[in-house]
């Protein structure tokens, strides 16, 4: 059954609570080897996600080869919260799209060694979630899922 608008926003609203929760999330990938999966910091700007990262990391090779990720976030007790997305990642390389970013993510870049939106060492990704699901004691309690149309 589709959410009304309403609800929609009431639903991002819980998954981007539980996101800054939870902080770190497991980001998955694949690899010629394999699934790969390693810890980022993404942050929410609506119903999108922004992380950053070098342009020589292994996950922008694994991107480029197949954009398809997931991502999980587990908060600790008390809450339980789980959320997981499931969808396409876009390496965004124009300066409008940088600067964005840059202004959206909510920590210090500069502690990872980029100066500035400009920095070429500053690649952000843009992930565009096909699939949410929020729920609480690892998806077996108050399961709410999401779907994007289309």
């Amino acid at each position: 059954m589709a959410m009304t608008r309403s609800e929609t926003e009431a639903f991002f609203e819980g998954v981007r609570a539980a996101s800054e929760k939870a902080i770190w999330c497991a980001l998955a990938t694949s690899s010629t080897k394999g699934a790969r999966v390693r810890m980022i910091h993404p942050t929410w700007e609506g119903r999108i996600l922004w992380f950053a990262t070098g342009p020589s990391s292994a996950k922008i090779a694994q991107i480029k080869r197949d954009p398809r990720v997931e991502l999980q976030y587990q908060v600790a007790p008390p809450d339980f919260i789980h959320v997981v997305v499931r969808g396409v990642a876009k390496l965004v390389i124009d300066e409008e799209g940088k600067h964005q970013a840059w202004t959206a993510i909510d920590y210090d870049l500069t502690q990872f060694g980029s100066t500035g939106p400009d920095d070429p060492n500053f690649l952000p990704v843009k992930i565009e979630p096909l699939y949410i699901e929020h729920s609480e004691m690892f998806g077996s309690m108050n399961k709410k899922i999401w779907r994007a149309k289309g």
